[in-house]
């Protein structure tokens, strides 16, 4: 089922990604001639007015394929076979160039002001986003798991311990502002720089007030990186409420969820690059794969979020200024922009090599880590 499942995400994720591209060209006017899901060898296809829609053998991308332009890639080749550039329809043959009619460049992507060439590309990666937004949205509105304030343990001879703060303390204020949540308290704690803080907790069914000074503690982030910050010495009880949205307030949190994961996901590239996050840590189809089962058995809440985080993931990966990528695309139709004439097809042909060795070089690092994570170490 692990198998069905990753390519239930990745399908759809692809599906999402193509499908911007294609609807931006559609409206800008492009001709669009193929739409495939997967690349490589065609398994099922059919043409529905000018565009023939595809099925492909290998399930790790997929491209829309337009006139005047050979397809934006997403893991492989955009079609194998030589194709005429010029022409509005395949050809197995030597491509024959001729001039196009007015009408041909009128619905040729590579006859479309820069903009719209910018405007069509970007959209992959914008649909994945959004998507990833509107699932946010949708789990606010099914409702958030949330832990919440109540203590687990208070830490002995650490601040909260020594005011009296004790086990099964409910804290529902800090400096007078009610919480609900616990990473609020890690928040405050955080945001006190050291200064006093008043805690009110909720004991059986009194109220009580203390006045707490934080201490310096290091400690480290998600990235394994050591941090100075402030402590309290309390731990959480590990209790769950489940928090639901309006569809009003789902927007706003749906939208700062999404603004978090796009910064973590750029934040964890510069990681890698810095060499901090370990490049064993890439992980490929098989971690996905395991992944997707996990999320899936787990309930649907979390598979739409495991989801919602892949979106994100490829959506950034792709605006990357790497050639091959949509990100390099982009860097060519700006530098066009700027420079008023589009890059010398020969510097896009070297680069576009140099993109797909890199490209490669990521895919067999993935492998690699998976063959190794869940195969030779757990035969080990």
């Amino acid at each position: 089922m692990t198998v069905i499942y990753a390519i239930i995400v990745l399908g759809i994720l692809i599906f999402v990604h193509e499908l911007g591209h294609f609807l931006l060209a559609k409206w800008m006017g492009v001709s669009v001639e193929k739409f495939s899901l997967g690349f490589g060898p065609k398994l099922i296809g059919k043409k529905i007015g000018e565009t023939e829609y595809l099925l492909s053998a290998f399930p790790l991308g997929g491209y829309v394929k337009m006139f005047g332009e050979g397809g934006f890639i997403e893991g492989g080749e955009s079609d194998p076979r030589p194709e005429d550039k010029n022409s509005p329809t395949d050809v197995t043959s030597e491509p024959v160039f001729r001039e196009l009619t007015e009408d041909e460049k009128a619905r040729s992507f590579s006859h479309k002001p820069v903009l719209a060439r910018i405007a069509i590309v970007m959209a992959g990666p914008m649909f994945n986003l959004l998507f990833a937004w509107l699932i946010f949205i949708v789990l606010c509105m099914m409702g958030v798991p949330t832990v919440t304030t109540k203590i687990g343990e208070a830490l002995k001879d650490k601040p909260a311990a020594r005011v009296g703060i004790q086990k099964d303390d409910l804290i529902t204020a800090i400096n007078n502002r009610p919480i609900n949540r616990w990473d609020q308290i890690a928040d405050a704690v955080s945001a006190s720089n050291g200064s006093p803080l008043i805690v009110t907790v909720t004991r059986e069914t009194r109220d009580i007030s203390f006045t707490i000074t934080p201490e310096p503690r290091i400690s480290k982030n998600l990235f394994g990186e050591q941090i100075n910050g402030y402590a309290i010495g309390v731990a959480s009880a590990g209790e769950f409420v489940t928090e639901y949205y309006n569809p009003v307030q789902a927007v706003v949190k749906g939208t700062e969820q999404t603004g978090k994961v796009i910064g973590l996901t750029f934040m964890s590239l510069v990681k890698m690059v810095q060499r901090i996050v370990p490049m064993d840590s890439v992980g490929g189809p098989i971690m996905i794969a395991k992944m997707a089962g996990e999320q899936a058995s787990a309930g649907i809440a979390p598979f739409l979020a495991f989801m919602a985080l892949l979106s994100v993931n490829l959506g950034v990966l792709n605006l990357l200024p790497v050639p091959v990528l949509d990100g390099g695309h982009l860097l060519f139709y700006f530098m066009e922009f700027i420079f008023r004439r589009p890059v010398p097809q020969k510097v896009r042909e070297y680069a576009q090599q140099i993109g797909m060795v890199l490209l490669l070089g990521l895919m067999v690092l993935a492998f690699y880590n998976d063959i190794i994570r869940y195969f030779v170490t757990r035969q080990g």
